[in-house]
């Protein structure tokens, strides 16, 4: 079975000395009294019931799955969920980083995420239930009424029910404004609810009381398309004026999904049967309030790649310490034995520091954005939050699709370094690799993704947000250019941000002719961002790395290899990812549709 420590060490180097988070959160009056001990011993602590609680869950979780029951639609977790549930809503963790008025803690949401990446990777599929709950309070917190709010936050804030969102149909999936479920008003504020929704995650299980399902429907005299979209709250359980649950509302599991992965997460076809529902926001609105819990879960998606990255690397260094295989080519490492550990080989290494790089820089890059984003909700200096917002937005889809697609390349990389065993359920690679798979699917798939960052937060603005991000990045590369030990990560790093700057102008150019120019380099042009975002983490982690190093401390050895390795052997990639882009439209639409 696989093993898992959450990787404190490392969390604390990037909140505390890359990007110095509690200084920068004492400036916010949300947080002014956050200090590095308490940030420590949430982290401390949290890591304890992760590595405890659930991730002993993962693989029997994983092999049993869930269970539904046809004749009530009721659905049980697999063994040992519910209680793992309990144990964490007793210890208060739902209401982290949620705000105080409803009972949360009032944490900083860049916490909230390092505890969640330890949940991701401790167990995702049971992650899941509560994560999606957060998305759910943060639609409601942000455009729910004072009585929504005061009914449904303090609930979803304590665990004591979870939350889920209802937006794909079978006939319509990223493309919302297809959807068919109807909302008819039945006169006193309440409306019938009546559809079909599919893979709503979590939607049904047996973890909490009641579940909060915020679902996308259809108003009978809405205009067409994603225009005429209203947001509406149906409880599976009636909610009386005082809180306390009533009778059951018409909303169902009529079947689960068999899937590739996350087994032990419930992921349901919906039946909403006339259910009651009340209006989240304005009429026909609903898309700009589901957009907020949909930006929060695609933060969230990133994260679980971020987790699997981690906890597969864990498992794939002590799998390639300790079997051993062959004899180096340049002779035994390991005389004594018949074989040597297959740590040893190059490629192993290749593989094993490839999914580090992406570990430590994706912790990095997310740690980042969770911070501006708690700027964005908190400051009091509009200007700030304004700027915050623009940068959460544009790193939003990179941190969604370039961490899952890097999850994606590092199970797999890690699954490979057990040869057969890890193809073998027991030693749990395998499932990594499953479970990592769906992250690059929903929340838009990362060629939406893609589309979103270059045609909508870059081309739609000319490249603003971009050139003020990029605009750190120059600062960062004036200010250590005249280092001669920074030469090799500052120098690479200019060189990416010159060529990203280009590029943007080349495909803007394409795309003023033929609008499909976008599609057809987003996918390689997100990539090349991504690692543009990671080269300039990696540079600056170099850099505490090349100050330190004289510590003796071997985390810092090692960071300082990692990164070497990260701009000699990865960054790379760009450089055919760049000739993918500039190859432009044609290639791909000269065949007949019938050719194919």
């Amino acid at each position: 079975m696989p093993q898992y420590n959450p990787p404190l060490r490392d969390m604390k180097f990037v909140l505390h000395e890359l990007l110095h988070a509690v200084d920068e959160l004492k400036l916010l009056p949300a947080h002014a009294e956050v200090d590095e001990d308490t940030v420590n011993a949430v982290l401390e602590e949290g890591g304890k019931f992760c590595a405890e609680v659930i991730a002993p869950l993962n693989l029997s979780g994983d092999a049993e799955g869930c269970t539904l029951d046809k004749s009530t639609h009721e659905v049980r977790a697999p063994k040992g969920f519910k209680e793992a549930y309990q144990q964490y809503v007793e210890g208060g963790w739902p209401a982290l980083s949620c705000d105080p008025e409803y009972g949360g803690q009032g944490l900083p949401v860049v916490v909230n995420q390092c505890m969640y990446e330890m949940m991701n990777s401790a167990n995702q599929a049971w992650t899941m239930y509560p994560g999606l709950s957060h998305g759910a309070y943060e639609a409601l917190h942000a455009h729910g009424t004072p009585e929504q709010k005061s009914l449904y936050l303090p609930k979803l804030t304590s665990g004591q029910w979870t939350g889920t969102m209802c937006l794909t149909e079978p006939h319509c999936g990223t493309d919302l404004g297809l959807l068919r479920s109807k909302a008819e008003p039945v006169g006193d504020g309440s409306y019938k609810i009546t559809g079909q929704k599919i893979f709503i995650s979590a939607g049904e299980h047996d973890l909490a009381e009641n579940i909060v399902h915020l679902v996308l429907a259809r108003l009978p005299d809405a205009p067409a398309g994603s225009k005429g979209i209203s947001l509406f709250i149906v409880p599976k359980f009636l909610v009386k004026a005082d809180g306390s649950i009533g009778e059951r509302n018409p909303i169902y599991c009529g079947g689960l999904e068999h899937k590739m992965g996350i087994h032990g997460n419930a992921t349901c076809q919906m039946i909403l049967d006339g259910a009651v529902g009340t209006l989240v926001g304005e009429p026909n609105k609903g898309l700009q309030a589901m957009f907020v819990m949909m930006n929060a879960a695609r933060l969230g998606v990133g994260n679980q790649s971020l987790g699997l990255t981690e906890v597969a690397y864990q498992n794939a260094v002590a799998y390639a310490k300790d079997r051993i295989q062959m004899r180096a080519l340049s002779g035994p490492k390991a005389p004594d034995k018949p074989a040597d550990p297959i740590i040893v080989h190059p490629d192993v290494r290749k593989m094993l520091l490839t999914a580090r790089a992406y570990a430590e820089g994706g912790r990095a890059l997310s740690a980042y954005v969770a911070l501006q984003l708690d700027k964005a909700l908190t400051s009091d200096d509009a200007d700030e939050r304004k700027d915050c917002e623009a940068e959460v937005a544009l790193l939003t889809p990179i941190i969604k699709a370039f961490i899952t697609d890097n999850g994606w390349i590092a199970t797999s990389h890690c699954m490979q370094v057990f040869g057969g065993h890890g193809y073998i359920h027991e030693w749990g690679m395998e499932q990594f690799v499953r479970d990592s798979r769906i992250n690059m699917i929903y929340e838009g798939t990362n060629t939406v993704q893609s589309l979103d960052l270059l045609g909508r937060k870059i081309l739609a603005n000319n490249g603003a947000t971009l050139k003020k991000f990029g605009k750190k990045i120059a600062e960062f590369v004036e200010e250590e250019g005249v280092s001669e030990a920074m030469q090799e990560f500052v120098n690479p790093l200019a060189d990416i941000g010159d060529k990203v700057t280009k590029l943007t102008t080349e495909i803007g150019m394409k795309a003023f002719q033929n609008p499909d120019e976008v599609g057809a380099a987003a996918v390689d042009y997100l990539r090349v961002v991504g690692h543009l975002c990671f080269a300039y983490f990696w540079a600056r982690m170099a850099k505490l790395a090349l100050e330190k190093q004289a510590s003796g401390d071997p985390f810092y050895t090692a960071k300082l290899a990692t990164a070497r390795f990260y701009f000699a052997k990865l960054l790379p990639e760009t450089a055919g990812l760049i000739r993918s882009c500039r190859a432009g439209l044609q290639p791909l639409m000269a065949m007949d549709e019938a050719l194919f």
